[in-house]
């Protein structure tokens, strides 16, 4: 006999609200049961939520999430309970009783609208960085400071516009240098430590020197069974530097990087904002020559 949707009865609890989750919460919602989807968890997603990209195949893990949270969110046969855990568990197959604590909440999630107003209001205030008092001036170069205060001269604001500026330093210098991150803190009367962070966060950002040309080569999945590490040992030898060094006259900077993007003309590399695709062993030379 052939069980019709209509003739399903009773609910599904499904505990976490990862990717697998999320999924296997949508697959019982569309097969015409009710879903409880438990998170421990302020919010949906998971630890991929965290993440860059995904193995093996490099993609963004967000697109790979966003539509799975956004289907969770809509569907009208999935309740979401976060910020909630199981405490007990009782009865059989087909018929269990779930005892379910949810943690106290200042705010109304049906109300809620993400507009951050709550953060400003909370009674209970967390200072996340603590400057030291009594900071001494910072010791720089004269050419470089003249450089940094003109970038500085050119934003107004506070912290929410860390982010250009130091997007001109690096243009700047090809590198953030301590001096700058401390004389930025210092003429926007901004903690260190949230710059710091701020940079280290980007790869965009550098807090290492780097050469005036910056070789990246693909080390992604199509590009390394095509012979990136032999391309990679090439110019690391033609170069005289390991991978992440600078040659002797700031010329080369050597990396890696998992995906350029252009796997159908791997192996790949980049030197600045161009790309060579289908590069091997013996275009090294010309390649280097081009930028020389």
């Amino acid at each position: 006999m052939i069980q019709k949707a209509s003739d399903k009865v009773g609910a599904v609890l499904v505990v976490g609200g990862g990717v697998g989750g999320m999924q296997a919460s949508l697959d019982l919602a569309e097969s015409g049961y009710k879903v409880y989807l438990v998170e421990k968890a302020p919010s949906i997603g998971g630890v991929m939520a965290q993440l860059d990209k995904t193995f093996p195949t490099n993609d963004c893990a967000m697109c790979t999430l966003a539509p799975r949270m956004v289907d969770c969110g809509r569907h009208p046969d999935i309740e979401k309970l976060i910020y909630s855990e199981i405490e007990s568990i009782e009865g059989e197959v087909g018929n269990f009783k779930v005892s379910i604590r949810k943690k106290a909440r200042s705010v109304d999630p049906d109300k809620c609208t993400g507009c951050g107003e709550c953060v400003a209001h909370c009674l209970v205030r967390n200072i996340v960085y603590m400057d030291r008092p009594g900071r001494e001036p910072v010791q720089m170069e004269e050419s470089m400071r003249v450089k940094v205060d003109d970038i500085l001269d050119s934003y107004r604001g506070g912290p929410e516009i860390i982010v250009p500026i130091l997007h001109d330093v690096n243009e700047e210098f090809n590198w953030l240098p301590p001096e700058a991150l401390l004389r930025i803190a210092e003429v926007k009367e901004i903690p260190i430590e949230h710059i710091l962070r701020i940079a280290s966060f980007y790869n965009a950002f550098s807090l290492t020197p780097k050469g005036k040309h910056v070789i990246r080569v693909c080390t992604g999945t199509a590009c390394y069974v095509k012979g990136a590490q032999r391309i990679l040992d090439t110019f690391a030898r033609e170069l005289s530097v390991d991978v992440g060094g600078v040659t002797e006259d700031g010329q080369f900077s050597l990396e890696t990087v998992n995906c350029v993007g252009c796997c159908g003309q791997s192996p790949v590399i980049t030197v600045d904002e161009d790309i060579y695709g289908y590069v091997n062993q013996t275009m090294a030379q010309d390649l280097l020559g081009k930028y020389t």
